[in-house]
């Protein structure tokens, strides 16, 4: 079901897309509407998993929980329709001022050849367009890929090890089970979050989106060792952070690739890129986390139970997490002087 179910949606709903002629209409509103929508799902459903680990819902509490959440779930389809009944309503409008209107004769403008050139300080700056042989031969393309198989494959060994993790700490089941689905929410907040905090730094502050790479990255440093630490709540408090930054790496990535290395090829690119997280997800939780719990389980029943059996290998996770902070950091200095040159010129000249 994971495997096909995502492919078939996206081929059963590709159909109901289309181009169509945009009319003068404040888009933006709705989308920030879906976004309050979902950050209020979000919020919901986190409250919604604390109060049930401190009371016991009766069923009819339950059953008004569920419902609300329905409606929640719901609300995104009541936006869209304004949105397209507004559409409608200006293009009616749009069309019957034309049909009233005087003709109106208009010169004809002239061809894209001849057209003045700005020739000002402003001018925009040509976008760079590589596809993914050209990337690759870069410095910036295996910086990226060195970032995504250290931090984000380190992100993922937590993910995969968060059962044992609880299990080896003490946690039950249903502590266990509500510390995941917390942590999916925390991702989905951090992919949010992250790309409206970049947004506010490059266009209000002009500092490049690899900045708050690194810094998410030194947080995650912080996450592990959290874990690894072992003190009582770790395991709330550690992949908060870790989930947070990683999501957050997750929407900084696209946009960093589209930026340096242009946006005609920037999928293969970026997938090109994102091969290395599963890289470094197998490598680290097969051959680091895994080897040593198993190292440290006991033989009779292949498990482990307290702080050792997972300290060494957050402490490794942490060090690997550094390596890619660095990178990142490296990156930052490196690609400074080309998004103030280009990227942020590029953002004035369309912000006019």
């Amino acid at each position: 079901m994971l495997a096909c179910l995502p492919a078939f949606i996206s081929v059963l709903f590709m159909f109901l897309l289309r181009i169509y002629q945009v009319q003068d209409c404040d888009y933006k509103k709705h989308l920030d509407g879906f976004s309050v929508v979902t950050v209020i799902i979000v919020v919901y459903l986190m409250f919604t998993i604390v109060l049930q680990n401190f009371v016991s819902l009766p069923y009819w509490a339950r059953v008004f929980t569920f419902t609300i959440l329905m409606v929640l779930l719901a609300s995104p389809f009541g936006i869209a329709v304004k949105a397209h009944w507004e559409d409608t309503r200006m293009f009616s409008q749009a069309l019957s001022i034309e049909t009233t209107a005087p003709a109106i004769e208009y010169q004809e403008l002239p061809s894209e050849e001849v057209q003045v050139q700005d020739t000002s300080d402003d001018t925009l700056p040509l976008e760079e367009e590589m596809n993914v042989l050209q990337a690759m031969c870069t410095v910036e393309f295996w910086m990226l890929f060195v970032t995504m198989i250290a931090g984000l494959g380190s992100g993922l060994s937590m993910i995969n090890n968060m059962s044992q993790i609880g299990e080896s700490l003490g946690y039950s089941t249903i502590q266990i089970g509500n510390m995941v689905s917390l942590w999916s929410m925390w991702n989905f907040l951090g992919r949010f979050g992250g790309g409206h905090v970049s947004d506010y730094i490059m266009h209000k502050r002009g500092w490049p989106r690899p900045l708050l790479l690194t810094v998410t990255l030194g947080v995650t440093i912080l996450g592990h060792l959290i874990i690894a630490s072992g003190f009582p709540g770790n395991f709330y408090l550690g992949p908060v952070l870790v989930g947070i930054c990683y999501g957050t790496n997750w929407s900084l990535m696209p946009t960093v690739t589209s930026e340096i290395f242009g946006v005609k090829h920037m999928g293969t690119i970026f997938n090109a890129i994102a091969a290395a997280s599963p890289l470094g997800s197998y490598i680290l939780s097969v051959k680091v986390v895994g080897y040593i719990y198993d190292k440290e389980a006991s033989e009779e029943d292949n498990s482990c139970f307290g702080i050792h059996c997972f300290r060494l290998s957050f402490l490794i996770l942490a060090g690997v997490t550094f390596l890619a902070f660095l990178v990142s950091l490296a990156l930052y200095f490196r690609t400074r002087r080309f998004y103030k040159l280009v990227v942020l010129r590029r953002l004035k000249h369309y912000a006019r």
